[in-house]
């Protein structure tokens, strides 16, 4: 039997997070609860062995029926965990914000918020709390992707993001196995003709556990499949088709 729908449905990333998923997990629970908002958080456990999944569900406490647990037995990277959870997830606004604690849970209620007005919202990072060289290399990436895509945006991959499930219903299937996919949602979400905005959301420092990314085999990667993405695009998706698939 299918579970019933919520009204918002956040999917949380997380690969050894233990020492920050439990304080994230809190400090979310009583934003995405306004108003009376039924919710569920849907957490992807990306092939953890520090009992990532263990920690969050004692952090949920008398909540924890609003925890969704999705579990990797082999790492899959960040996309693949992200669209997971989004396609495991059962609201009428989907969400997606890292487990590292970097994001300010009050720009998750202005994120969500946003959809009062608009079909799809996402962060751009102010001064991000990263090590130059991530910001350096994040820089030639969003350029490389608004050339290649046309698109206008800044930091595609800030992991704060939210929008309707007619989006999520529009743009997919994600043809993106890699950090691409966030490009692919907005280039989707614009030539069909939804209301895109981003705001402004704060990067906290990493409190506690070690980051991913940055290394340079998943950047050449990311850079690589810009450019064969948008060429699979031209040649074989057209907003109309999938305009025709919505109705």
């Amino acid at each position: 039997m299918a579970l019933p729908e919520v009204d918002v449905s956040l999917t949380i990333p997380a690969h050894n997070e233990a020492e920050n998923i439990g304080r994230v997990l809190q400090d979310v629970m009583a934003v995405l609860a306004v108003g009376g908002r039924t919710y569920e958080i849907v957490l992807v456990d990306d092939a953890s062995h520090d009992d990532t999944a263990g920690v969050a569900r004692a952090a949920m406490g008398d909540a924890t029926r609003n925890l969704t647990v999705v579990t990797h037995k082999q790492q899959r990277g960040y996309a693949v965990t992200v669209c997971d959870g989004l396609r495991a997830s059962r609201g009428k606004i989907l969400a997606f914000m890292d487990g590292d604690g970097q994001f300010d849970p009050q720009d998750l209620a202005v994120v969500i918020g946003g959809l009062d007005h608009f079909d799809m919202v996402a962060g751009i990072r102010n001064r991000r709390a990263d090590p130059w060289y991530r910001s350096f290399v994040s820089g030639v990436y969003n350029r490389v992707v608004r050339i290649a895509f046309g698109i206008r945006e800044q930091d595609f991959d800030c992991g704060l993001k939210a929008f309707t499930r007619e989006v999520w219903n529009a743009v997919t299937p994600i043809r993106a196995r890699s950090a691409v996919f966030n490009p692919e949602i907005f280039f989707k979400a614009h030539r069909l003709g939804f209301r895109v905005i981003q705001v402004r959301v704060e990067h906290l420092p990493r409190l506690a556990g070690r980051r991913s990314g940055g290394r340079l085999i998943p950047i050449a990667r990311a850079m690589r499949d810009v450019i064969r993405l948008r060429i699979s695009l031209a040649m074989s998706w057209r907003p109309e088709d999938a305009r025709r698939e919505r109705a």
